[in-house]
């Protein structure tokens, strides 16, 4: 595994770097809007957490190949409920009353408004447990 955070996350994108500037706009919106923030880059995926882990960054592919772009991230967040939205690409209850969510992002502005409220709800989840 690299030394650096920097190295980490190159090694981790290696495969996609043209992704990790999608990540590196999410990221810096999770810094900004959720206190006491800290990121662990795993084999396959790159965690957040505050008491505990409660959004994560993958190479998942959620979709189909041919719904797929070429370059995207996906983010997953876990929730107290199930959310219904268009946006989601899968759902799954591995407990209960624990949703986790996953969500291609494709572009910058898919990172806006409303997928920061689904992070910022699920920090407040995983800070209560």
């Amino acid at each position: 595994m690299p030394d650096s955070f920097g190295e980490a996350l190159a090694f981790f994108f290696r495969e996609k770097p043209e992704a990790q500037a999608l990540y590196e706009v999410f990221a810096q919106k999770v810094f900004d809007q959720v206190d006491s923030v800290d990121v662990k880059v795993q084999k396959t995926q790159i965690a957040f957490r505050n008491k505990h882990y409660f959004a994560f960054v993958s190479l998942l592919p959620v979709r189909k190949k041919a719904q797929r772009p070429d370059t995207y991230i996906t983010v997953s967040f876990g929730l107290r409920r199930r959310l219904d939205s268009p946006r989601i690409d899968a759902a799954a209850e591995p407990y209960p009353e624990r949703w986790t969510h996953h969500v291609l992002i494709a572009s910058p502005e898919e990172i806006d408004d409303e997928l920061m409220g689904w992070v910022r709800e699920a920090a407040v989840f995983a800070a209560l447990k």
